[in-house]
């Protein structure tokens, strides 16, 4: 049985569907993020779990139970939101204690249960403060214990880093990693950034205008992506445009280029699109690699160097001026040098155009 289960759920509001009909399953402890740009409906989804968006169609499973249309209090279910909707007027004492009040909660186990949530979060000290004298990484830690007093079963996470600059916005992933290993609850997290997906999540449901696009460990979504779409929106890809010759390989121009076994793999003679990541890219000498290009580019990152190549055989200017290799800063490139591109095709991966 899974913790959590949607069968055919949707949204629509008058012509716009918000979210197709979706099936997700979500095991007990696991860390799931709903990743993709605005508007694919990764929210959408995150509120209709959460009883406060009505499902258009489907149903929801919580521990077994149809909860579609059960009450949000009745859910067990807590919630981060982005913008922390702490109350001003209260300490972060009163904001952590609010929600077991609500429950009912009696004020001596009340009061353990607010300290602990605050242990938690290293925020014990800042308890008679008011969330005004809080810095906004702060903040977010108490409304995170807040959400951990009553010790829900299953915690929602609308982007509730979105607004935290970068070193803090990593400190604080690795904080809401460790709560999670911590509380043995179950995490929905819901992003736009894909490095925070591939950092955080046991795995990531990839989303696309109103659907799944892909479904799958970090290392699933990364290395083996099914679509054009998650190729490209997770990591930083070569995308390299052609076709699928009668003995399985991938021509470009003129070039041949094997393909590593792989189990949906384009029919021959249909387009098709070769991904390479950058950093399996390695700079060899003219001729010897798969590919040839010149050295447009090359940028010093610290511990590598970037290099910005535009390919002989790609007939599409547009795409042959983004082809990317990273390489050791040893390595000594100038503007228009020639080199051959070389990587192991275990590496590579070819898509349906």
């Amino acid at each position: 049985m899974f913790k959590l289960e949607t069968t055919g759920l949707a949204k629509r509001y008058g012509d716009f569907d918000a979210l197709l009909p979706t099936d997700v399953q979500v095991r007990a402890g696991e860390f799931l993020t709903l990743l993709g740009p605005s508007g694919s409906g990764k929210t959408t989804l995150l509120m209709m779990i959460a009883g406060l968006v009505t499902p258009s169609g489907g149903k929801l499973l919580i521990d077994g139970k149809d909860s579609t249309y059960a009450p949000p209090g009745d859910r067990g279910i807590g919630m981060v939101f982005q913008s922390y909707a702490l109350f001003p007027h209260m300490t972060v004492r009163d904001n952590v204690a609010y929600g077991l009040r609500m429950r009912k909660v009696p004020e001596r186990e009340l009061a353990a249960k607010v300290e602990n949530a605050l242990g938690m979060v290293k925020m014990t000290q800042y308890g008679h403060r008011y969330p005004k004298e809080l810095s906004g990484g702060q903040q977010q830690r108490v409304a995170l214990a807040r959400c951990f007093a009553y010790n829900p079963s299953v915690v929602l996470l609308d982007e509730p880093l979105g607004a935290l600059d970068k070193k803090l916005r990593e400190h604080m992933q690795m904080e809401i990693r460790r709560l999670h290993h911590e509380l043995g609850s179950t995490f929905i997290y819901v992003t736009h950034d894909q490095e925070e997906a591939l950092t955080m999540s046991d795995r990531i449901c990839l989303m696309n205008h109103a659907h799944i696009e892909q479904l799958g460990t970090p290392m699933d979504l990364y290395d083996r992506p099914r679509t054009r779409f998650a190729a490209d929106f997770i990591g930083q890809s070569n995308l390299i445009d052609g076709h699928m010759l009668p003995t399985g390989q991938f021509q470009v121009g003129q070039a041949t280029i094997p393909v590593h076994p792989q189990d949906d793999v384009p029919a021959a003679g249909s387009g098709a699109t070769l991904m390479v990541r950058p950093e399996a890219v390695e700079l060899v000498p003219p001729g010897e690699g798969w590919l040839t290009g010149t050295v447009g580019e090359a940028v010093f990152l610290g511990s590598e160097v970037r290099a910005v190549l535009t390919l002989d055989q790609s007939d599409d200017a547009a795409a042959a001026a983004t082809f990317i290799a990273r390489c050791g800063r040893e390595r000594q490139l100038a503007l228009g040098d020639r080199v051959g591109l070389h990587w192991d095709l275990a590496r590579s991966r070819v898509l349906s155009a």
